[in-house]
């Protein structure tokens, strides 16, 4: 992996990262799967009269856009509105690294080198020492909700490493807008229609700057840069980034929230740093 790309990468899941504290103040007020809908439709229109379809079969799309985006974010914003913490989500959200690097064995006969098998693990103790401080913010139906965004999540990896080297902001495109409809169907019948326009009269601008934030940032900017990567390279070598999304989670959420940074918070965010750069230092470039 070049220099280039490993930086990429890093800015990528800092943006998702921080991303997560944006979710936790738009959920204040608006509700999960009505947010979702507002942040794909705003990704996909008017984007996508003028944009065309990725070069890849249209049930490729539909599924990517299904699992990536619909599924993903439905069961994420249901398990922070349920009241799973930022930084609980985006610690909980990297099992997704396990079933990307499980299906990535299965589908792409990937095997794991000995570099990867002791950075990830390093980095994997630091996510330990964060879900032993929890203590009682997990709920039971918040973790399976976020456990069902990071299969989810993994299931997508796979989808976007399948489809090989596509326009990648063309993917995003039309995979949000495959993704906006059912959540849209979700949110009247599960949420009720007064909810619904309720959050679309009352939405103050800390909230609309959270949906153009993760619509056009997250979404749009992130996903492509991500997608674009995994085109690249090998499952193994790029899916470990995630593991920093709770290290820049952790970070906004004491920079905007005053949560404290308390000591042990440090020392996780070290071992995952730590790890990553074992498992990616000293490659050789792709």
């Amino acid at each position: 992996m070049t220099l280039l790309h490993f930086f990429m990468a890093i800015a990528v899941v800092a943006l998702w990262g921080f991303n997560f504290v944006v979710v936790e103040i738009a959920l204040e007020e608006i509700p999960p799967l009505i947010f979702g809908c507002f942040r794909f439709f705003l990704t996909s229109i008017p984007a996508i009269f003028f944009v065309k379809k990725p070069d890849v079969p249209l049930r490729m799309v539909m599924w990517y856009g299904l699992t990536m985006f619909a599924l993903q974010f439905s069961f994420l914003f249901l398990g922070m509105y349920s009241g799973v913490t930022p930084g609980l989500a985006s610690l909980v959200l990297q099992f997704q690294l396990l079933f990307t690097l499980l299906l990535g064995a299965i589908f792409f006969k990937e095997k794991l080198g000995v570099r990867q098998v002791i950075g990830g693990s390093i980095a994997f103790l630091g996510i330990v020492i964060v879900g032993i401080h929890l203590e009682g913010d997990l709920n039971i139906l918040g973790f399976f909700l976020v456990i069902a965004a990071a299969a989810s999540w993994g299931i997508g990896n796979v989808l976007s490493k399948k489809m090989g080297k596509v326009h990648m902001f063309s993917l995003v495109i039309w995979g949000s807008f495959v993704a906006w409809p059912p959540l849209f169907i979700l949110s009247f019948f599960m949420e009720g229609g007064d909810k619904m326009l309720l959050a679309l009269s009352h939405i103050s601008w800390k909230g609309g700057m959270a949906i153009i934030n993760t619509a056009y940032l997250s979404t749009l900017l992130g996903f492509a840069a991500w997608s674009w990567l995994l085109a690249r390279h090998p499952l193994k070598k790029i899916a470990p980034f995630t593991l920093l999304v709770p290290v820049f989670s952790m970070i906004g959420s004491v920079i905007v929230l005053q949560e404290p940074l308390l000591q042990w918070k440090i020392g996780a965010a070290l071992l995952v740093i730590v790890g990553l750069c074992f498992q990616e230092l000293g490659e050789r470039p792709d």
